[in-house]
């Protein structure tokens, strides 16, 4: 569709972007340590080529194809094979593999843009009383299967797709909100609130290519979530288009006004926050902006290790400080954040090589060094004082100041993480995250129990591995603790050993009591096991929910409550 960016069919990102190891040194002795491959080779595999494709015809019937062209116009309604393709899967490893060997799974048979909450509401209106199934496509980003249809459906499948709605319409100055169409991509209402001056403030890894409906759909978290929130706090309300109760020919629209806090019943906002598709699809939201700060930094730091860098976070939280970003990493990620840089050259060269003299001779063991992110945001004033207080909890803690540097790095190479995941996949490793949340008093052990888990897992299928962790997000109670591991594989088994990993680590946040899933949603990913998180009542709560609202199933059916077979639970393995 001309004027709506699409991610690549077969990876992330564009087309013509891609990760380099080549000016980066030290990566390559790193990952064949770790993980046992060499990635200086070429790439030991490849995406089929579209062309050998075997891509299924689409199921249109010519009736509900006529009702989608009246609601959106000719031009905004394609059963085209790339278009199709593009709509099929999000970004999961998952994802990925499939897409990748050619295997499609059920394809939509049809893409419609929508302009306009009334051409939306017009085309759930046109799905349901078709009995197709209908499932909202914002960037594509989604790694926990929320965007795939159920694998037996023999309904007509419509992907609809929010592209052309990307404006910022409204920007209420007194409030400090903005008014957003549910289509538009972090990079575009960024750049248009700050035209104005304005910022959302949220960015989540997938920044670059999702958008304001995909983060309320899966109640997504930014990195800049400690002075801005989540999503869940960005959003104060929202208009979505609702399906047709039993027997009627047009649904409702859900309007949600922008009210800072109400008492009246059990939040409706809440109930769309997270829901992934199966109320209704989410065209426009306002959210809470503020003013472009002053000044913005973003400090290295180093801690003698990991338990004594959560430390000085938990205080740096329950402090007079006010962070930006607060977050560290454990040592095994630092290392590999270490391999991953660039060569030095001339002076940083030197003054690399003297800091780690320096912290030697402070007695610190470098193979446990952990590396922390903090930075700062507001008038000139305000961020002096935040760092003078943080620097002081740092230095109680033993840590050092590093400076700039590192954060600007960290500010460069932000949105890039995720196509190192294609390079992998390329030469024979697959790579993956799981994020949790935790109490404070929870955070240690759950981190040594996961990385206990996932080693045994990587044992358990005689395959070298590597996990590594870092602090993301801060909580009055708790914190996020966000993992990245990586296997090797041979052959056809990637998913196999693949979910053997995946599963031990996901059980091991239940069982130490985190949660499932932090930021990236429920999807069909983590729904087997919403039970133990939720509880079964809770569970069962959110099934009646879907279904009071749209009892024949056609809104991204499968999705966040398990559909599959009965008695999976991680508690009961």
């Amino acid at each position: 569709m001309k004027g709506v960016k699409h991610m690549k069919w077969w990876g992330w990102g564009v087309e013509g972007v891609s990760f380099h190891h080549e000016d980066k040194p030290r990566l390559a002795p790193f990952v064949r340590d770790k993980v046992g491959i060499d990635i200086t080779t070429p790439a030991a595999s490849a995406p089929l080529r579209f062309e050998d494709l075997d891509i299924p015809e689409p199921q249109l019937p010519d009736a509900l194809g006529d009702r989608l062209t009246r609601a959106v116009g000719a031009g905004n309604v394609t059963t085209d094979p790339m278009e199709r393709l593009v709509h099929t899967y999000g970004k999961s490893v998952r994802d990925l593999v499939r897409i990748r060997r050619g295997q499609l799974g059920r394809m939509p048979d049809v893409v419609v843009y929508p302009s306009s909450t009334e051409e939306t509401a017009a085309v759930v209106d046109a799905v349901v009383q078709a009995d197709a199934v209908l499932i909202p496509f914002g960037g594509g980003s989604n790694i926990a299967g929320s965007l795939e249809a159920p694998a037996g459906e023999t309904r007509t499948v419509v992907s609809v797709d929010l592209g052309r709605m990307r404006k910022v319409l409204q920007i209420d100055e007194e409030s400090g909100l903005a008014l957003i169409e549910a289509g538009a991509q972090g990079p575009d209402l960024e750049e248009q609130l700050n035209k104005r001056g304005w910022t959302i403030g949220h960015f989540p890894d997938s920044f670059s290519h999702s958008t304001l409906g995909g983060w309320i759909a899966t109640r997504s978290s930014g990195m800049q979530s400690d002075r801005y929130g989540d999503i869940a706090d960005i959003t104060r309300g929202l208009t979505m288009a609702m399906p047709p109760a039993p027997g009627q020919e047009k649904g409702e629209v859900l309007t949600l006004r922008p009210l800072p806090s109400t008492s009246t019943g059990p939040s409706v906002r809440e109930m769309v926050l997270g829901s992934e598709g199966r109320l209704g699809v989410i065209t426009e939201a306002w959210v809470n902006v503020k003013r472009v700060a002053e000044e913005r930094v973003v400090l290295g730091y180093f801690f003698p290790d990991f338990a004594t860098g959560l430390a000085a976070l938990h205080e740096i939280n329950t402090s007079d400080a006010s962070t930006l970003v607060a977050r560290i990493s454990d040592e095994r990620e630092t290392q590999f954040s270490l391999a991953t840089s660039k060569r030095s050259k001339g002076l940083s060269k030197y003054v690399t090589k003297a800091l780690m003299a320096y912290l030697v001779r402070k007695g610190w063991d470098l193979d446990k060094l952990s590396m922390s992110f903090i930075g700062y945001e507001g008038s000139k004033s305000h961020v002096a004082l935040q760092q003078r207080l943080v620097r002081e909890i740092v230095g109680k803690h033993g840590g050092i100041v590093v400076g700039k540097g590192p954060g600007v790095l960290y500010d460069q190479k932000k949105f890039d993480t995720p196509y190192i995941r294609d390079f992998l996949l390329d030469r024979g490793a697959t790579a993956d995250v799981s994020e949790t949340a935790a109490p404070w008093s929870r955070l240690k052990p759950l981190y040594d129990n996961v990385i206990a888990t996932a080693e045994k897992a990587f044992a358990d299928i005689g395959c070298q591995g590597y996990i590594m962790c870092h602090l993301s997000h801060n909580y009055h109670s708790g914190a996020c603790l966000y993992f990245t591991f990586a296997i090797a594989y041979e052959g056809e088994d990637v998913l196999a050993r693949y979910d053997v990993v995946k599963r031990a680590i996901q059980g091991e946040f239940i069982r130490s009591g985190g949660t499932l899933s932090h930021h990236h949603g429920v999807g069909v990913e983590h729904s087997p096991w919403l039970e133990d998180d939720v509880s079964p009542a809770g569970a069962k709560m959110i099934g009646r929910l879907f279904d009071g609202t749209d009892p024949g199933r056609n809104l991204n059916p499968g999705k966040v409550v398990h559909t599959g077979e009965p008695g999976v639970s991680i508690l009961s393995e």
